[in-house]
């Protein structure tokens, strides 16, 4: 008894029970459906619903047939700039915010602070249907606000030109999400030891020069930690398409088609177009491959040198 009562004591038992809730349903929800989906990609689905080992097939039909293939590298390529206009817009507007709250001397910081943070509480379902009212050329409410400052001419029916949906689509993801990263940037900056800062006051360093030669080095491992959030949100994007175009159709002439709304098309059909489980399965294991190696890539290329600039 006294030996058992040692290794009670000697082994962190407790370790592994606090840990198995979390394993467990994250297992259940997320690493069994995503090897089943990796599973899927290397079978065929027959018209009675029998599937049979098919090995690389479906890969390359996607990349073989002429619409899935064009279809594909088309939602690629939006897929990649909606992540640019997002990375160029968010992520440093979100840095100019948290710098004015954490350094400047601003009343009512908490309010703006709430306040811009507010939009990424609320549902991406809600967020879309809002805005599609308000630019409706017919109902919304966009051209009269604009009006107020002198630039109704500048309105028009944005969310239904191909010229420039992509781009409003992606600044309504900037309104909703900027609160995340300017959040995140803003504890790193208040979270810089008040010694560096007294000690460059003391040297003379103006408050321009202190945030770019000593606070911004310090807070590299932050952004970097923005970046491959804002990377892997914009790749995993779905729900504000879906909800702003009515459907997966991709908006005017498919230049808002993200990979998660060919998938949707894809996998469960959309309009005349039939869905295929083994195909929609073969083209989330390609987005999941997608995000991996961009992932991995960052890790490995830059994550390690950020990691000297950590305080």
């Amino acid at each position: 008894m006294p030996l058992v009562t040692m290794i009670l004591k000697r082994v962190p038992w407790h370790i592994p029970v606090f840990l198995a809730p979390a394993f467990c349903i994250y297992g259940l929800f997320s690493a069994f459906p995503l090897i089943d989906t990796l599973r899927l990609s290397f079978f065929i689905e027959d018209t009675h619903g029998v599937q049979s080992f098919s090995g690389l097939q479906n890969y390359g039909f996607l990349f073989q047939d002429p619409i899935l293939a064009q279809e594909f590298w088309n939602a690629l390529w939006v897929n990649c700039r909606f992540f640019i206009i997002n990375m160029l817009v968010q992520n440093p507007v979100a840095l100019i915010l948290a710098a004015l709250m954490a350094t400047a001397r601003i009343k009512g910081v908490v309010i703006y602070r709430t306040a811009i943070f507010l939009p990424t509480l609320l549902s991406v379902v809600i967020v879309g249907f809002i805005w599609k009212l308000i630019l409706s050329p017919v109902w919304g409410v966009g051209e009269t606000m604009m009006s107020w400052v002198g630039l109704e001419a500048w309105f028009g029916p944005w969310l239904g030109q191909q010229e420039t949906a992509l781009l409003t689509v992606s600044l309504i993801s900037v309104w909703q999400y900027i609160g995340l990263p300017m959040i995140l940037i803003y504890a790193a900056l208040i979270g810089v030891p008040d010694e560096l800062l007294d000690a460059a006051y003391v040297d003379g360093s103006r408050p321009l020069r202190t945030f770019f030669q000593i606070q911004l080095p310090l807070i590299y491992p932050t952004l970097g930690l923005v970046t491959i959030l804002t990377f892997v949100g914009n790749f995993n994007a779905f729900d504000l398409m879906y909800t702003v175009y009515s459907g997966a159709g991709g908006g005017p002439e498919k230049s808002v088609d993200l990979l998660g709304t060919l998938f949707y098309r894809t996998f469960f059909g959309f309009a005349s177009q039939i869905g295929s489980t083994t195909m929609g399965a073969t083209v989330a294991s390609l987005m999941f491959v997608i995000i991996l190696t961009g992932v991995a890539a960052y890790f490995f290329f830059i994550q390690r040198r950020l990691l000297r600039f950590q305080y």
